[in-house]
């Protein structure tokens, strides 16, 4: 019974390290570039072009995966929901992303320094 703890805790252990190098910091920078994210969000990812459009730096990486694949199930016609956004620039802007693009971008976001705060 132990040896199998231990194995189930060690496959744990390897998957959650694979898990966490998928995302690459460096792709994801330039995929923020090469998707032109910076046109809205700022080149910093916190000086959005107008007060409507949210600051991304230093937001959780799997809340910016969430929100990119919930723009890319909005395209398919479905009503929005909280698994699936409606906005047609975000919408067309999602869908030219990869998974690995969101995965990379999302990681390369969440690592910014952040004017974003809880402290009260």
């Amino acid at each position: 019974m132990k040896i199998i703890l231990l194995a189930l805790a060690g496959a744990s252990l390897v998957a959650a390290s694979t898990i966490a190098q998928a995302a690459d910091t460096a792709a994801g920078k330039l995929a923020f570039q090469q998707h032109n994210c910076a046109s809205c969000h700022g080149a910093d990812a916190k000086t959005p072009i107008s007060p409507a459009y949210p600051i991304l730096a230093g937001q959780h990486a799997d809340y910016i995966a969430h929100a990119l694949h919930a723009y890319q199930r909005g395209q398919s016609g479905a009503p929005a929901s909280a698994n699936i956004r409606k906005n047609p620039i975000m919408g067309a802007m999602a869908m030219t992303l990869s998974n690995a693009d969101i995965a990379n971008i999302a990681d390369w976001i969440s690592g910014l320094p952040t004017p974003l705060s809880n402290d009260r």
